[in-house]
């Protein structure tokens, strides 16, 4: 199923850039970048492809690319910023998230909030929502521009370029990455059960203590 929706987003992606070119990488880059998952993976890659064509340019291309994904990432930023703290503070409890956690993960942020973000932008899957807790826990807008750009640079011109060098086999990018992708996604399955139940566990020891004063 999951493979048959990247398949889709995937055809959308290259139907997209054949139709508009240079905008559509742009717009492409930042749907991704705001949390709808067209893989960059392949709006790169096709785009250097077209490269290799002699259809578009290299450094416009990556450019484009990266720019996208800046302006991507400073709108879901400012969602997060704007509204989720409120939502989390008044829905969190049925995903047992408290305001307390909320807090901490801002004094986090605060802290490792210029690595998370340059590395997340490396990482698939992670580089699409790292925005959103960026905006929630109110990371300085300067620090989060300049660092988010500094990790979609490298990650848009290594693409760009392994399309080109690819040629006209330039969709194995995808394939190759398809596996790295669901063990991301395992491995953060795997953090979310890791974390509610370190939360009920707390949550009953809470309870415990109270019923025995």
């Amino acid at each position: 199923m999951l493979s048959y929706v990247v398949d889709i987003l995937a055809n959308f992606a290259v139907a997209t850039i054949n139709f508009i070119g240079y905008p559509g990488i742009f717009l492409l880059m930042l749907v991704e970048s705001a949390g709808i998952p067209i893989p960059s993976e392949i709006i790169m890659p096709f785009s250097g492809f077209l490269v290799f064509a002699g259809q578009m340019n290299f450094w416009l291309v990556a450019i484009l690319g990266a720019l996208g994904n800046l302006a991507g990432s400073l709108l879901a930023y400012y969602i997060g910023l704007k509204g989720g703290r409120p939502l989390i503070e008044k829905y969190g409890k049925y995903l047992l998230l408290s305001k307390h956690d909320l807090d901490t993960a801002e004094k986090w942020f605060s802290k490792h909030g210029d690595s998370a973000v340059f590395f997340g932008r490396l990482l698939p899957v992670i580089r699409t929502y790292i925005s959103f807790p960026a905006g929630i826990t109110k990371m300085s807008v300067k620090k989060f521009g300049l660092f988010t750009f500094a990790g979609c640079l490298p990650w848009a011109f290594f693409f760009t370029w392994l399309g080109i060098k690819l040629g006209n086999n330039w969709g194995i990018i995808r394939e190759q990455l398809h596996n790295f992708d669901i063990a991301i996604l395992i491995a953060i399955a795997m953090c979310v059960v890791f974390y509610i139940w370190r939360r009920k566990k707390k949550i009953r020891k809470v309870v415990s203590e109270i019923k025995n004063i």
